[in-house]
């Protein structure tokens, strides 16, 4: 198949390896556990996303990208019917054809037009790196990534590249960064990753913003104060449909002069409820930011936070939230920020939340937190794709850029033709402000 010859280098390294097994239960909060069961798998990658090291691999990728397309690129797979385990047929061998293609089936693995385990396992690898639940299972969204033209994965792969160059300068020794399309988040110390937490991030209509913050304040058992825009599109409704919302969620109603007053004090079929105060009593069973408030002060009043859904982690789509970002493994996510503040152990943390009262705690350090947009990047030499849920990839639109990049970085340049080129900013983004 074209390109084997571009992928061999990266292949010999797991250029396309990933994690296969990537299930949990409901209420998933545990590290992921993984499993290698070829040769061609790896570990998860300890690269850093933002750091030299992925540039330099993203642009070798481009390179071996760019030798497949040369000798044809690859052919679609039919898509009329799901492919798995025991599929025999045309459609078989074309999907063969284009795992091999990327390195994600050892062409050793043969042409037959029998489904067997090892299509099942490059198909697994394929999922992983494309942040699609790894099952083994060719269905309509792994339909969808194999057929993406290789000229338009090149594409962003270069777009990517001006992304994850403006963050090759030093972000400091301890940071965190939270990629919105990949609705994930690395713990970087000493370049290298601490430790990965899945995300829920902003929907599409609140989308979480690209920016740079840090954080100045953990916060124990907190308070949520509903924010504006909630009431009037998610609370109100509600109570539209269920008068006793408001006391089954512990919200309680303040008036302007900080009164307590009941739910039935506000005409529920007008606008009249943004008038008042709504406060979420501290619960981990209930409260919409769990146990646990990451203070990172920004100027789109957005944060981090636990949540008492935790069974969003184990969903391929997690962009759920109004701009915040809920963090999976919270506990082991503050453990790593307040390392360094003394008084703050694992032990003590879980003592405070414990509690139930709310107590906060200010790092030491005040570490720096990065929140990006990233679809496409290679770490470890894995190739690594996801998709452009903002619809901010729009080649030539010069929505490459996000936040400004930090002092000591390179200028942001985009490939085109072989040759840089600048690229503008994005358009401000509209986000909704949450208060504690």
């Amino acid at each position: 198949m074209a390109g084997l010859s571009a992928f061999g280098a990266l292949k010999a390294a797991g250029a396309f390896a990933a994690p296969v097994d990537n299930s949990f239960s409901n209420q998933a909060e545990w590290e992921q556990k993984y499993t290698a069961d070829s040769r061609l798998s790896v570990q998860r990658t300890t690269t850093p996303m933002l750091s030299p090291q992925t540039y330099a691999a993203t642009e070798r990728a481009i390179l071996a990208y760019r030798e497949v397309a040369g000798q044809g690129g690859w052919a679609s797979v039919p898509s009329s019917q799901s492919l798995k385990m025991g599929s025999k047929g045309p459609a078989v061998v074309a999907l063969r054809q284009r795992l091999t293609a990327t390195g994600d089936l050892d062409a050793a693995a043969g042409t037959s037009a029998t489904f067997d385990s090892y299509v099942h396992a490059g198909v697994q690898r394929f999922q992983a790196r494309h942040g699609i639940g790894a099952n083994g299972v060719v269905a309509k969204q792994t339909f969808q990534a194999l057929n993406v033209p290789v000229g338009e994965r090149i594409r962003q792969l270069e777009l990517n590249l001006t992304r994850v160059r403006q963050y090759t300068g030093n972000l400091g020794p301890r940071h965190i960064v939270m990629n919105i399309p990949a609705a994930a988040v690395e713990t970087v110390e000493n370049g290298t990753v601490f430790s990965h937490h899945q995300a829920g991030v902003g929907k599409i209509d609140r989308q979480s913003p690209v920016m740079q913050a840090k954080v100045v304040e953990i916060n124990f058992n907190p308070f949520w104060t509903v924010p504006a825009s909630i009431i009037r599109k998610d609370l109100i409704p509600k109570m539209q449909a269920d008068p006793n919302y408001l006391t089954d969620s512990k919200i309680r109603v303040i008036d302007k002069a900080g009164n307590e007053v009941p739910p039935t004090a506000i005409n529920w079929n007008s606008m009249d409820a943004v008038n008042y105060r709504f406060r979420q009593d501290p619960g981990a069973d209930f409260n919409s930011l769990g146990v646990v408030r990451v203070n990172i002060p920004n100027k789109d009043g957005v944060y981090m936070h636990d949540t008492p859904a935790k069974g969003i982690f184990g969903d391929d789509f997690r962009f759920v939230s109004s701009g915040c970002v809920r963090v999976q493994n919270i506990r082991d996510y503050v453990a790593w920020i307040l390392k360094e503040t003394p008084g703050w152990d694992r032990d003590r943390i879980d003592e405070a939340i414990r509690s139930g009262q709310r107590i906060d705690a200010k790092p030491v350090t005040q570490v720096p937190v990065y929140w990006v947009y990233v679809t496409a990047w290679a770490g470890d030499g894995a190739v690594q794709f996801r998709e452009d849920i903002y619809q901010r990839d729009s080649f030539g639109s010069g929505v490459a850029s996000a936040a400004p990049a930090p002092a000591g970085t390179a200028p942001r340049v985009s490939i085109q033709n072989g040759k840089p080129a600048t690229q503008g900013r994005p358009p401000s983004l509209q986000v909704f402000d949450d208060e504690n």
